[in-house]
């Protein structure tokens, strides 16, 4: 059985797929066994987090380690997998339906390239998750003051 490209493409975004939503299951159950942080449970709180880190705003303890939290949970390497199976499922559909075209016959239609859209959101789920991991700077500048969430309340 000779496969040629587009059946070899279609395999390898298969197993490409699958080999990244094994990885989304383990990060995403390693997200849910720890601890939840305090703030994380207010509506709004990583917008605002990430905002008054982007701004350098000084932070209360609380913020701080929320948003050390959230970047460290964006520098993972696993949480890249969550792009990673999107696209490889874009491709995996693109690449079969050319498959199925080539040994069939037929002409591309707009459903062909239906996949495209899971990988154009993949690479903004990607370039989201870059630029929060890129906060990791801020978070060691010593020129971001800790306030104290005692003075805060006041």
């Amino acid at each position: 059985m000779n496969l040629g490209l587009w059946g070899c493409l279609t395999i390898l975004a298969a197993a490409s797929a699958i080999t990244f939503a094994a990885c989304v299951f383990v990060y995403i159950g390693r997200l849910e066994n720890r601890r939840p942080v305090s703030m994380g449970e207010k509506v709004g709180a990583h917008k605002a987090v990430l905002a008054k880190l982007r701004k350098r705003e000084p932070l209360t303890q609380d913020e701080f380690d929320y948003a050390k939290e959230l970047v460290g949970d964006a520098r993972s390497p696993l949480a890249y997998a969550i792009p990673g199976a999107l696209f490889s499922a874009g491709c995996f559909y693109v690449v079969g339906c050319l498959y199925e075209l080539h040994v069939y016959g037929g002409n591309p239609s707009f459903r062909t390239f239906i996949g495209v859209l899971p990988m154009l959101g993949s690479m903004n789920i990607f370039g989201q998750l870059s630029r929060v991991a890129r906060l990791n700077r801020r978070l060691k500048d010593p020129e971001l003051s800790v306030v104290d969430s005692t003075q805060s309340k006041r």
